[in-house]
């Protein structure tokens, strides 16, 4: 199978939006590594109870910035479903794509909206606040999935086809086992994150002491998982990339973006290992969560291209 070289307006848009949902992603990561998520206090829509607030401090500036962000993303993804009702005809892979983004980025300007409402922003720490960044990391990754996938479909990636699930009982638990993997990785890192803003150390030594230490907060004592979900997870990831590539023979897509997964992989692996011996300073933070978004969209790619092949020998 060979995907189209010249994409469609259409495809280009969707790839622009799914772009752009990444940059108002490692905003929001700015945002509340910065500390910043309390910024309009607790109100929403509004900042501060004003539309534009007035005289606001630093911290208001980032918060009322990535809101701002969040209306073109959300207005983007509502010109995709759209657009896209217009040009495919009904039952098209791609409309249902587009719709299921809509609804996941409905949910995560409604999580956003729950954050802030409920005071789980900044250094406040509730025994909601975990389940609302596992709840806002989870959907993150489900918009992605599916923003993907619309523009995956638009540029003609199934040649025609449709994905099918009827490729053998193996490929498809090795697939599922994978997306379970990353998710569990990267809920790990959320809550590793979370707690490492929350309680934050001196050096690294400082940091051990108290991922291992009774007396420390849960979330210090669960993010010594996180690098090790992520080392198992990289490394299998890498093996099923190579497999899917032997079993797809001669498919160039499915090789390119085996390729492109693992080599993806290991330099997430570096980057995690250079951010937790720098103590994840905020810059560090966000280049973990880019290469945290490109490895999940390279796996969805990777997956469909596999899925959409005509058989599999």
């Amino acid at each position: 199978m060979q995907e189209n070289t010249r994409l469609s307006s259409f495809a280009k848009f969707a790839y622009f939006t799914l772009a752009y949902n990444v940059l108002v992603i490692l905003w929001g990561v700015f945002l509340r590594a910065s500390k910043s998520g309390d910024g309009c206090g607790q109100h929403w829509l509004t900042c501060h109870g004003e539309v534009i607030p007035s005289a606001p401090e630093l911290k208001t500036v980032i918060e009322f910035s990535h809101r701002m962000t969040t209306g073109p993303a959300f207005l983007f993804v509502l010109i995709i479903v759209i657009w896209a009702f217009r040009k495919f005809e009904k039952g098209h892979a791609a409309r249902r794509a587009a719709v299921l983004s809509f609804l996941f980025i409905i949910a995560e300007v409604l999580v956003g909206a729950g954050l802030v409402l409920t005071g789980n922003t900044a250094e406040t720490l509730t025994a909601a606040r975990p389940f609302w960044a596992i709840g806002h990391l989870l959907n993150t990754f489900a918009l992605l999935a599916f923003l993907t996938l619309t523009a995956w479909y638009a540029s003609g990636g199934a040649d025609g086809r449709r994905i099918s699930f009827d490729r053998g009982a193996k490929p498809i638990a090795l697939l599922v086992l994978a997306v379970v993997a990353i998710l569990l990785v990267g809920t790990s890192g959320s809550l590793a994150a979370l707690g490492s803003m929350l309680f934050p150390s001196d050096t690294l030594v400082e940091g051990i002491a108290k991922d291992f230490s009774a007396s420390s907060n849960i979330l210090l004592r669960l993010r010594v998982s996180h690098p090790i979900l992520s080392v198992l997870t990289g490394v299998y990831l890498i093996f099923l990339a190579g497999w899917l590539r032997n079993l797809s023979g001669s498919d160039r897509a499915v090789t390119r973006w085996s390729n492109i997964l693992s080599v993806v992989v290991l330099v997430q692996l570096a980057f995690g290992a250079a951010t937790l011996l720098t103590l994840a300073p905020i810059v560090m933070q966000i280049g973990h969560l880019f290469l945290a978004d490109l490895l999940w969209i390279s796996f969805i790619t990777l997956s469909v291209n596999f899925l959409a092949r005509p058989e599999i020998e």
